[in-house]
């Protein structure tokens, strides 16, 4: 038997490497999706007052602070047993999507981009970004206009655009100036032109990888995703909703804070990433995928306009549901549309500018969940505190987890699909590595293993070395 090591990863957030295992005929055996490193932010943020848990948290990742931010915000929320003012929620609604806006934009133009745009069997050493630039000047361009424009709402709102405070229990800590707003505004014509150009024109490339869309991750899954009461799909509060592989609703309207009936965590021997599963079903065949193509699966509707019609459009030419994993790009520039227009619908809601955006209280209650959909999928925060508000235990299901059992089946289908270990290109083994980003993994959020730890420590006599 022979192996082949992807080490690392390239284009994804984090440490990862791929094992592909071949037989004597050169054909995939088996393969292994490894996560590399581990983080411990459960561990020690033990006895740290709860309140200080949004900013302690936020520092997990770089590329997704707000995400964690908000739901650690909405844990600390239900310790307190408080609801922030409606300026305040509106607020953090608003930073979330400006935080959906610059993560996909750095998802599809310079993570995946190269490959979509120059091919997976583009010169490995000019398939990056700069050779983007190089082959494509207007759509880079494009791509780091969009992801400033969310950057910099952030910190029009937050004063920081990595890792802000602004986001703490009970709502946020100041409220949003006329001029800042202002500024939002004006920028949104040209950002959402962006996106619905960019849009169009990865419509017309579809047609260009029908052997990727039918073996990338295409095995049906279960889907989850976050909706509101009238189906629609609900960025930062609403209920949890499992649909099966034919698209029929198996759990509906699951609340936070009862997330532990239907999830359970599994540790594996061979990565530090924890693998989520649907309870009822076990481990493993309870798999289900969360995050763009999730959402656009499980919502009936995305409630803005123009990102309706796309959904629309998306299901005649994809499915429902849509079980490819290449189509988390399409469903993901879907999302870049529906944030721009969210936006927009909550600066024109004149309280936005109020100036009560935060509720004050003391631990009320001695446990709380916030859940949240990250860009990348479902994301939650568990925390239990003692009567000072100290932290005893706590524990994050984050959205690459919920996906790590979906990208393991996904890079053993397009490993046996492409790999032919008699007659190895580099295009194969680049679309392995692509079908992981087309999950936008963030390992670093994700890499905190619960029980078995995917380590060997030995412990040897050591001696003092003689003169």
């Amino acid at each position: 038997m022979k192996k082949i090591t992807i080490d690392p990863v390239t284009r994804i957030e984090g440490h990862a490497k791929i094992d592909i295992f071949l037989d004597e005929q050169g054909h995939v055996s088996d393969t292994h999706f490894h996560v590399t490193q581990v983080r411990g932010f459960e561990k020690f943020t033990e006895g740290r007052p709860f309140y200080e848990m949004p900013s302690i948290t936020a520092r997990i990742c770089g590329i997704c602070p707000v995400s964690h931010l908000l739901a650690s915000a909405k844990a600390c929320d239900a310790i307190m047993a408080v609801s922030p003012p409606e300026a305040g929620r509106n607020l953090r609604e608003l930073i979330h999507c400006a935080q959906f806006v610059q993560s996909h934009a750095l998802s599809f133009f310079h993570l995946s981009a190269p490959d979509l745009l120059l091919g997976f069997d583009f010169d490995p050493a000019r398939r990056n970004i700069f050779g983007l630039i190089d082959e494509n000047p207007e759509m880079a361009r494009a791509g780091i206009a969009l992801r400033k424009y969310g950057q910099e709402i952030i910190e029009g709102l937050a004063k920081e655009r990595i890792h802000p405070s602004w986001v703490v229990p009970g709502g946020v800590n100041a409220p949003l100036a006329p001029q800042v707003r202002d500024r939002i505004l004006a920028g949104l014509p040209a950002a959402r032109a962006i996106a619905e150009r960019t849009l169009a024109f990865f419509k017309t490339i579809l047609d260009k990888f029908p052997e990727e869309i039918a073996n990338f991750g295409s095995e049906p899954t279960m889907y989850a995703a976050m909706v509101d009461d009238a189906g629609a799909s609900q960025w930062y509060d609403g209920l949890l909703t499992f649909k099966d592989a034919s698209g029929a609703m198996v759990a509906a309207d699951i609340r936070a804070r009862d997330y532990p009936r239907f999830i359970g965590e599994a540790s594996l021997r061979d990565s530090y990433m924890k693998a989520p599963y649907f309870k009822p079903l076990g481990y493993p065949a309870g798999v289900y995928r969360v995050g763009p193509l999730a959402r656009l699966n499980v919502a009936d509707c995305l409630s803005t306009p123009i990102a309706d019609r796309e959904l629309t459009e998306f299901r005649q030419r994809c499915g429902t549901p849509a079980h490819s994993s290449f189509y988390f790009h399409y469903a993901r520039l879907i999302e870049l549309l529906h944030a721009l227009e969210k936006i927009e619908v909550l600066l024109a809601d004149p309280s936005i500018l109020d100036t009560h955006v935060r509720a004050h209280a003391a631990v009320n209650c001695l446990e709380g969940v916030g859940m949240i959909e990250a860009p990348r999928g479902v994301l939650i925060h568990h925390y239990k505190v003692d009567e000072q508000g100290a932290i005893r235990w706590a524990n994050m299901i984050v959205a690459t987890g919920h996906n790590n059992l979906a990208i393991n089946r996904s890079v053993a289908q397009v490993a046996r699909h492409f790999v032919d270990g008699e007659h190895m290109k580099e295009g194969m083994l680049n679309r392995v590595s692509a079908v992981v980003r087309a999950y936008d993994p963030c390992l670093s959020c994700s890499t905190h293993a619960d029980g078995t730890l995917a380590m060997e420590v030995r412990i040897v006599p050591w001696s003092h070395p003689s003169p």
